[in-house]
């Protein structure tokens, strides 16, 4: 059953890699390189671009007014992203050395390059900022807390999960007491998986 299980991680993690690969190719297709981790168009690519740019006057015209009420409330999620950041942040700096975990690196998780897309106004980039900021802690945050239970309690949920982490697969079955208690010392600390 077990390997089952993993065989089927692993397909799913294939299937993620491939997925990254077709998202790649869009490179090509939208005459864009990335070159240390800076994007650059092709010539007359960013003047093109900057022609689909909305003003900021046609922006809020075009725009809901329940939209553009709830902004703020938006906007306001942003402060506890802000401390989740920071204290997860320090918690790996503290505790992982400790227990000999592989820190994660928050370069990896948090990505802003949509600024350098010439068709987005100010208010377009900044949203797109605010939600890749938010959405890279979250994935930060979840690989944080997916090395954590790998170390302290490393055993598969009984019930059904919807969306398994990074870590998942090498845990214990549930209800694998022996297992466990003979392997909980090396499984914990299996982390030749990660570059």
């Amino acid at each position: 059953m077990e390997n089952r299980m993993e065989a089927l991680l692993e397909k799913i993690h294939h299937l993620e890699n491939e997925l990254l690969v077709e998202i790649q190719k869009n490179e090509q297709e939208f005459l864009y390189k990335i070159h240390e981790k800076k994007i650059h168009f092709e010539r007359g690519i960013k003047a093109r671009h900057r022609l689909l740019a909305k003003t900021l006057r046609r922006y809020f015209i075009e725009s809901s007014l329940p939209t553009v009420l709830t902004a703020p409330v938006i906007w306001l999620c942003l402060f506890p992203a802000l401390a989740m950041d920071l204290v997860l942040s320090f918690y790996q700096a503290v505790c992982f050395p400790i227990y000999g975990l592989p820190k994660v690196r928050r370069r990896d998780y948090i990505i802003l390059d949509r600024r350098y897309l010439s068709y987005l106004n100010f208010i377009e980039k900044a949203n797109c900022a605010y939600c890749g900021y938010f959405n890279g802690v979250v994935a930060y945050a979840r690989e944080i807390a997916a090395r954590t239970e790998q170390y302290w309690c490393p055993i598969k949920h009984a019930r059904r999960v919807k969306s398994v982490h990074s870590r998942y697969k090498k845990f214990f079955d549930y209800g694998d007491a022996a297992r466990y208690r003979e392997q909980l010392e090396t499984r914990r600390r299996d982390f030749k998986d990660i570059k």
